[in-house]
C-alpha cells in the first residue's frame, strides 16, 4: 500500500549582495524572501519542507571575517521559534538550517527539525567541516558537530539530516539509514566547479545504498563580495533506487515539490538486502585508520 508524503525544497538567492550592510539587515532580507515560499509550500499541502544551508543569510565561509560570528544564534532561538509558528500554521514539518551559537566562541553549522504541530524535535550539527581552498574556510566558523546522526520521528516520516560537505562521506549516510531514516535532507551551498560533477552522483548513491529518499537543496546566484562562483541550484529528490524524481532549475528562486511514496523503501529493501548482508564485524579497519 502506498504511503505518499508531499515534500518541498526551497532554493533562494541572496537579495543583498553588499557586505557593508548590517548583518541583521542582510539576514532579515533573506528571511523575508523565504517567507512567501514557505507560505506557498503550506498552501500547496507540503508536509515536510527543507530549507537550504544557513538559509537566513549568505554563505559567508569564502572569507574569514569574524564579524560573521554575529550571525549566529541559539538553537532553538528566534529563527526556530518563528519557523515553528509557520510549521504549526500549515501542519508542516520543517528542516531549518541556521548558524548556531552554543556559547561564547563555540559555533556550529546546524539544522533544526520542527514537527507539524510546531514542536522543536531536535537538531543535527554538521559533522564534516571543510577547509578547502578556494572558497570553503568553514573551520574558521564551525566546530565539528556533536550528537551523532539522529533521526527524528515526525508526524509524516522519519527524517534525517546531512549538511553539504557531509555528503562526500558515505559512513554517516549509512548511519542515518541504520538509525531508521526514511527521508534524508541535505541542505547545501555549493558552486559550479570543483564538486559539481558529484552533485548528482553521491546523493543518489546514498539513496540506493541505504534504501531511503534523499532531498538535496542548493542555493542559487552569486554572492558578493566573495564571488567564488555561481550557486547552481538544481535541488532535487532521489528515490531509494537512486533515481532523481524531481529537479529544480539552475538559476531560479524556486519551491520544488514532490510526492514521495514511502512504501518504495520496503519494496526496494526486500530486493536489495544491503542491511542484512553488511559485515560490521569486518569493518574495524575503517575506524583504525
Amino acid at each position: 500500500m502506498s504511503k505518499i508524503v508531499r515534500c518541498g525544497l526551497i532554493q533562494c538567492s541572496n537579495p543583498i549582495n553588499d557586505e557593508k550592510q548590517p548583518i541583521a539587515a542582510i539576514q532579515k532580507a533573506m528571511l523575508d524572501k523565504h517567507i512567501p515560499f514557505i507560505e506557498d509550500a503550506g498552501k500547496k499541502g507540503v508536509q515536510i519542507l527543507g530549507l537550504q544551508e544557513i538559509f537566513n543569510g549568505p554563505y559567508f565561509c569564502p572569507g574569514q571575517d569574524p564579524r560573521w560570528y554575529e550571525a549566529a544564534e541559539p538553537v532553538p532561538g528566534p529563527t526556530i521559534h518563528l519557523m515553528s509558528a509557520y510549521a504549526k500554521k500549515y501542519q508542516m514539518v520543517m528542516v531549518v538550517p541556521v548558524y548556531e551559537r552554543e556559547m561564547a566562541g563555540v559555533f556550529y553549522n546546524t539544522a533544526a527539525v520542527i514537527d507539524a504541530d510546531g514542536t522543536y524535535l531536535g537538531k543535527y550539527r554538521k559533522q564534516h567541516i571543510p577547509q578547502v581552498n578556494p572558497g570553503f574556510f568553514e573551520k574558521f566558523f564551525f566546530k565539528p558537530g556533536t550528537g551523532g546522526y539522529p533521526v527524528f520521528q515526525t508526524r509524516y516520516a522519519k527524517v534525517g539530516v546531512y549538511i553539504c560537505y557531509d555528503r562526500h562521506f558515505p559512513e554517516g549516510a549509512r548511519c542515518l539509514g541504520l538509525n531508521g531514516a526514511e527521508i534524508v535532507f541535505n541542505p547545501s551551498a555549493t558552486v559550479a566547479g570543483l564538486s559539481q560533477y558529484l552533485w548528482k552522483l553521491e546523493q543518489p548513491a546514498h539513496a540506493a545504498a541505504n534504501g531511503y529518499f534523499m532531498a538535496a537543496s542548493n542555493r542559487v546566484g552569486t554572492e558578493a563580495p566573495w564571488n567564488i562562483g555561481k550557486f547552481y541550484g538544481t535541488s532535487y529528490f532521489a528515490d531509494p533506487r537512486g533515481q532523481i524524481v524531481r529537479e529544480a532549475s539552475e538559476d531560479k528562486d524556486e519551491l520544488l515539490v514532490a510526492d514521495l511514496d514511502l512504501s518504495m523503501i520496503e519494496e526496494v529493501r526486500k530486493t536489495w538486502q544491503f542491511f542484512r548482508d553488511r559485515r560490521p564485524d569486518a569493518y574495524d579497519e575503517i575506524v583504525k585508520k
